[in-house]
């Protein structure tokens, strides 16, 4: 695992936050430091073993998505190289897998868009023919494309707790009413933008989450991560089948293993067989093949 960064140590800048992937740095009053470790958090519980390889993947596709979908909203990068923002020793630590970003206010929810039928909303529909309150057709099947896409917000945890399902009236009371039709809207419009790209690349997003925050004039603004396997559920389009849960170019596998493993899902997590590792890391690169190359 040498070659994996299970937590940055930037000495130069102050350190502002650990998130359950990232450390975030201050570099001044406009800018902060974001570095995508290789940590995985599953169940939202950190896990002790890091995948070798997957900040560099989750950072290259969320750069590669907030390029192609600024012409829908602005986003949260500086164009600034992280390496020029730390000390000349510490550049290894940020190579490929940090960002230098706008400091911003960030918005109290998680804008979730389902495209299909799974997961956390299909066990919702089989129990009340609704997902997250809003009411869908009877007979729907599992992984099956919804009518049109949901916009389905949760309120953001603190490492370790869990996200909490809201519906859209009390997303307004939170961030006002005309704020959240504007979240709404965007985390649509940028979902069936990138949904459809990635439909001509192999992949189907079948829901994604999408973080806004607030510049000083007002401006909504797409921050965090951006449509990449730890955000996202993406699957193969040659494996797709309605009425089974297809295999993920994500951590699914490890929500798998873990589930099997009889583990309680409350911290702490278990170590990840070097197996598990491994076929983690495979599935998180074919994801950025499949998009990038």
């Amino acid at each position: 695992m040498t070659d994996a960064l299970y937590q940055s140590t930037i000495q130069s800048l102050p350190l502002l936050h650990t998130g359950k992937v990232r450390d975030i740095y201050a570099v001044d009053g406009q800018r902060m430091l974001i570095v995508t470790t290789d940590r995985l958090s599953a169940f939202d519980v950190v896990m002790p073993t890091p995948i070798p390889g997957k900040g560099h993947v989750l950072t290259a596709v969320a750069n590669f998505w907030f390029s192609k979908l600024a012409q829908i909203l602005p986003n949260q990068l500086t164009g600034t190289a992280p390496e020029d923002v730390v000390a000349p020793d510490e550049r290894a630590q940020v190579a490929g897998r940090a960002s230098v970003v706008k400091r911003l206010k960030a918005l109290p929810v998680e804008a979730i868009v389902r495209g299909y039928l799974v997961g956390s909303g299909w066990a919702d529909y089989q129990k009340t023919g609704s997902v997250c309150g809003i009411p869908l057709p009877a007979g729907l099947k599992q992984a099956e494309k919804l009518p049109q896409p949901m916009f389905t917000p949760s309120t953001k945890a603190a490492v370790g707790e869990h996200d909490e399902n809201i519906d859209f009236a009390r997303c307004a009371e939170l961030l006002g009413a005309d704020l959240a039709v504007r979240v709404r809207d965007a985390a649509i419009a940028l979902y069936q933008a990138a949904a459809g790209y990635a439909l001509s690349r192999g992949i189907i997003i079948a829901d994604t989450k999408f973080e806004f925050g607030l510049d000083e004039h007002g401006t909504l603004t797409l921050i965090d991560e951006v449509l990449t396997p730890d955000s996202s559920r993406f699957w193969p389009l040659d494996q797709y089948q309605v009425g089974s849960n297809p295999p993920s170019f994500d951590k699914q596998y490890v929500r798998d293993w873990l589930t099997r493993s009889g583990w309680n899902k409350q911290a702490p997590g278990p170590e990840l067989p070097s197996e598990v590792v491994a076929r983690t890391a495979e599935k998180y690169e074919e994801a950025r093949h499949r998009l990038l190359d």
